[in-house]
């Protein structure tokens, strides 16, 4: 059977496979973010901040007492690309049985050029996923994630991190809680960011391998407990940040950390273009272009286990 891509992927239409691919990044796609879609160039965050405005009574406007002191968080994503070459020989397999249905996946695309472009947004959700929470700008490929830029914040609320295991995972925990400033604390969209492993020994902890919980773990059912539902402590909701780096955590509202892209802006563009016909190989060119970067407004208001 011979497969022919005779037509290319821009524009609007394009729009939604850039969705795809960063949307679904776990921390996106959960919402345990804020996002700011269509960002052209950048978006300006306003932050306030006033000091003690309340006074004594009196019958008279006498004086102005209070201050309001306006400043600014910049969220200005950053431009990306994807330049690859696949081997339609490789691919062509796998959509081929998933046509004639013996495929294991439910959502593979009907078409070859949709194949193509979901195989390569699954890569894109990933790194997405990465670079939110541990990129670095000055790799290529990435824009600084929140761990830098929680690090390089000096208002930011720092705890100091050492090797998270399911038998010191709870006091570790209570350190980040205890750091969280009273103002935020109790505040409905405070979250729990931690990395993997620190998941997995919560989980394990609760299982019965802490030595403040009972050898029968929560609920007496061992390390059957678990079943992979909602995670909190303290009352705090916990978010599993895939994208974290080991034994980091952040505590912080929602509403304090962005997500910034273009999404449907012009400077998004996706490709699929069969060499073929032109060169007479077996290959296709995925050509996609994206903006995206994080920023968090608040600093003073975050903890950053790490």
């Amino acid at each position: 059977m011979s497969v022919s891509l005779t037509s290319t992927y821009a524009g609007e239409f394009s729009g939604k496979y850039i969705a795809a691919a960063l949307l679904s990044a776990s921390t996106l796609d959960s919402g345990a973010i804020s996002i700011l879609p269509n960002v052209k160039f950048k978006s300006v965050i306003q932050k306030g901040a006033t000091d003690d405005i309340v006074k004594d009574a009196s019958c008279d406007f006498v004086t102005n007492q209070g201050t309001l002191t306006l400043t600014e968080a910049v969220l200005q994503p950053e431009e990306f690309q994807v330049n690859l070459e696949l081997c339609k020989k490789d691919l062509h397999n796998s959509w081929e049985a998933a046509q004639m249905g013996y495929s294991a996946f439910d959502n593979l695309a009907p078409s070859f050029a949709e194949f193509v472009i979901s195989h390569v947004a699954a890569k894109v959700a990933d790194k997405t996923e990465k670079n939110i929470w541990s990129g670095a700008t000055a790799n290529s490929g990435e824009f600084d994630g929140f761990t830098a830029k929680l690090t390089a914040d000096t208002d930011v609320i720092d705890v100091a991190a050492t090797t998270v295991t399911a038998a010191n995972v709870i006091a570790e925990l209570g350190k980040v809680v205890d750091a969280i400033p009273t103002a935020v604390y109790g505040q409905e969209d405070l979250t729990l960011y931690v990395s993997s492993n620190v998941a997995r020994a919560y989980i394990r902890a609760l299982g019965g391998f802490a030595a403040t919980i009972g050898a029968n773990g929560s609920d007496n059912k061992g390390t059957q407990w678990y079943n992979g539902g909602e995670l909190s402590f303290d009352g705090i909701n916990i978010f599993v940040a895939k994208g974290l780096a080991d034994d980091t955590m952040v505590a912080a509202q929602k509403s304090n950390l962005y997500f910034g892209t273009g999404l449907l802006s012009d400077q998004n563009e996706v490709r699929v273009i069969d060499t073929s016909e032109t060169l007479g190989d077996m290959n296709v060119r995925v050509i996609m272009r994206f903006t995206a970067g994080v920023q968090h407004v608040f600093g003073g208001d975050i903890v950053l286990y790490s």
